[in-house]
């Protein structure tokens, strides 16, 4: 999943960069996109987490008035810019808070004040925008107009909707994920500065977790409440941030990631003399004791107090407006206007397609025919056999994922006319598959992150795939190219659930279609497997959120279709919707791709171009791009 991500999700809720494949994605990108085009007409007020919004420099109102009158592209520019600054935790992840002039050394606000203005601005910029006459742009700008204009509407569309959701869980778009995932890894320590913006940081998460805090009150007083497992689920994680307590002076905080990868990365600071290492690091540790450890704690005993209101359904329909809020996350992931029931059939049609596909591969294999599909999956994945990364076999596993990216660049060349510059690093983790992908920084300081599965008991059959989805020519790939095109800012750093997720379900079948797997039978299993899931999430997922299924069916139905995954059941319930953003987005690139091929076009590098070349969008309006370049326009 790309982390999740994705502004709208940073800007309408928490500060989440959007999430891939059987993990998730945060989006990614560019090495050689070192320059970001700033708002030349405008400036406008930051406001930090200690600041209301009642202090902030200039006014809402005035800040939308500077956007007035301003020429169409420079009016993309400001009035992105209003809503970029406004998080300056997703400012870090792109590498650009210097280049606005900003230091790394405020977390997001997390208030309901703050969350109000922001939807003020949302709809004066919607406002704004539409006083533009589309005819007389370009064409170019008039896609930009329509970009825009559906992110936007979108944002809008969803302002009700903004206490519906779970912000704090054990899944990797939660709240507690994004902020850990941002100091250990986002937050570079290159200088003191950097590591003094840090212990700054890490002095403003209490109250930011109090801001949090109020945040959920205001959801459960509308009667929002996580389903049961997911409370539970939740509290385990937060108690493992802590290293497995939630007694404060139990807690070793010498021991936790937020304090051993600052220690870590101080050792690479030039210059550093001891003594102010030294200091540094007592700061980190008394940071970290009176703010860090009491907040989480905070939000421990918010969940235990909560425990007993928790449903036991697992399903959105239950909330206020459940119905209404379920067709728009779908409307969110999907970017189609795609039914529950629709996108549910859709996904019993390709489980069944996706079904036969695995039964030819199996009779290619000789396996007997008779044999229920679930029994042959198995069979595969131990005839490929497994790699265990625990203690120094790590290096093989990350050598293993190496020899993959490397096998994929060589052959996706013929296949593509835009490739990206920046880099992509494995980033071993403890378990036994999937993945999830973290994005380079703007300004290059940081290179792309493949989070791969290294764990003690590594499945050979999936590694191919979910390669081919996280790194190259999947997420890594897409991701990286938005970001080094001359667009418009917010078309290079929008993300959109079903093109991104999309485009990385494409590129496990392309991998296929140019040969990838002609030599690993078992490797394309796994692939077929990956697809089979894709399809059972949007059965499952429309059948927790629309048809009101309990956890129990949900995972029953798993179960007896593909048991290996029977885990996602919980991720579909506290993340409803973005499942379905995978098989949708592939289907609609295959469609496009065939009507191309129809029309006696298709040269499949100036497709890839066509589909690549103008950032992420939503779906229809790809759509509406790829059949312009069939007319010649």
């Amino acid at each position: 999943m790309s982390r999740v991500s994705h502004l709208a999700i940073v800007l309408t809720a928490l500060a989440l960069v959007g999430a891939a494949c059987e993990g998730t994605t945060a989006t990614t990108t560019t090495a050689s996109a070192t320059t970001v085009t700033a708002a030349a007409t405008t400036t406008v007020a930051v406001t930090t987490t200690e600041a209301a919004t009642t202090s902030t420099v200039r006014s809402t109102a005035a800040q939308l008035a500077d956007l007035d009158g301003l020429p169409f592209d420079d009016f993309l520019e400001a009035s992105y810019e209003v809503l970029l600054l406004r998080s300056p935790e997703f400012l870090t992840s792109l590498g650009v808070s210097e280049h606005y002039g900003l230091r790394d050394d405020r977390l997001n606000n997390l208030s309901p004040e703050y969350l109000d203005e922001t939807q003020t601005f949302e709809v004066g910029i919607l406002d704004r925008l539409r006083t533009y006459e589309r005819s007389a742009l370009s064409a170019e700008q008039a896609i930009s107009f329509d970009v825009y204009q559906w992110y936007l509407d979108q944002r809008v569309r969803g302002h009700r909707f903004a206490y519906h959701d779970y912000p704090v869980h054990d899944f990797v778009n939660s709240y507690n994920f994004h902020l850990i995932l941002l100091l250990t890894e986002e937050h570079a320590i290159e200088t003191v500065e950097d590591a003094e913006d840090y212990l700054s940081r890490l002095s403003k998460i209490d109250e930011q977790v109090a801001q949090l805090l109020d945040r959920l009150r205001i959801s459960e007083a509308m009667g929002v409440f996580p389903p049961e497992i997911i409370v539970t689920r939740a509290k385990a994680t937060l108690r493992g941030d802590l290293g497995g307590t939630d007694e404060p002076s139990a807690v070793r905080v010498g021991r936790l990631p937020l304090y051993t990868s600052f220690a870590d990365r101080l050792k690479g600071v030039n210059g550093l003399d001891e003594p102010t290492r030294v200091s540094l690091l007592n700061r980190a540790i008394a940071e970290l004791e009176e703010s860090f450890v009491p907040a989480w704690v905070a939000l421990i005993d918010h969940l235990e107090q909560i425990e007993p209101s928790a449903s036991p359904d697992a399903g959105v329909w239950r909330l206020p407006d459940g119905v209404e809020y379920y067709g728009w996350l779908l409307r969110e992931h999907t970017s189609t206007d795609l039914t529950a029931e629709e996108i549910h059939q859709l996904g019993l049609e390709q489980m069944a397609r996706v079904e036969a596909e695995l039964r030819t591969a199996f009779d290619d294999l000789g396996y007997p025919k008779d044999a229920a599909l679930g029994e042959l999956r198995r069979r595969a994945a131990e005839e490929a056999g497994f790699l265990d990364g625990s203690g120094g076999g790590v290096e093989a596993v990350v050598s293993a994922y190496e020899d993959l990216i490397i096998r994929a660049e060589e052959s996706m060349q013929q296949s593509f006319n835009l490739w990206p510059q920046a880099d992509v690093g494995i980033v071993p983790e403890p378990w036994n598959g999937g993945g999830y992908y973290v994005p380079s920084s703007v300004d290059g300081s940081r290179p792309g992150s493949f989070h791969a599965g290294a764990g003690s008991n590594v499945a050979v059959y999936i590694m191919p795939t979910v390669t081919y989805h996280e790194a190259v020519p999947g997420h890594h790939t897409q991701v990286a190219i938005a970001r080094e095109l001359g667009l418009p800012t917010f078309r290079r750093f929008v993300e959109y659930n079903a093109f991104i997720e999309g485009w990385a379900l494409y590129a496990e079948r392309l991998a296929s279609e140019i040969g990838l797997y002609e030599d690993d039978p078992y490797g394309n299993i796994g692939r077929l497997e990956l697809e089979l899931l894709r399809a059972v999430r949007l059965v499952v997922d429309t059948g927790i959120h629309a048809m009101r299924w309990s956890a129990q069916t949900a995972h029953d139905y798993m179960s007896k279709t593909i048991s290996e995954w029977s885990h996602e059941v919980e991720r579909y319930m506290v993340y409803p919707g973005q499942a379905t953003g995978y098989m949708i987005g592939m289907q609609t690139i295959l469609d496009l791709r065939d009507q191309t091929a129809a029309a006696g076009t298709l040269d499949i590098a100036a497709f890839h171009d066509t589909i690549l070349g103008g950032g992420s969008m939503p779906l229809s309006l790809l759509t509406a791009a790829v059949e312009k370049a069939l007319d010649g326009g």
